[in-house]
């Protein structure tokens, strides 16, 4: 048991020494991220449209669904109590 609490210990201690000031972890944290920027395949303008005109579909779909339910719910509420 102690060697397992001795060896946190020491990856506790190498973390902290590993983290460094904050202008460098917001620096190696910027870099990271321009990395994973590159990695990104972006969408043709033409999958962009596609992509989009299926949401905005989908979303009017839903809303209509929604705005049905709630006139019906609406109208039978009024039904039930008057």
């Amino acid at each position: 048991m102690s060697e397992l609490h001795q060896s946190e210990r020491e990856n506790e201690d190498a973390r902290e020494q590993n983290r460094g000031n904050i202008f460098e972890r917001a620096g190696r944290f910027y870099r990271q991220v321009v990395a994973e920027l590159r990695k990104v395949v972006w969408p043709s303008r033409k999958q962009l449209t596609t992509y989009t005109a299926v949401v905005l579909v989908f979303v009017t779909f839903i809303i209509a669904l929604v705005s049905l339910f709630d006139l019906v719910l609406t109208k039978i509420t009024f039904w039930v109590f008057g």
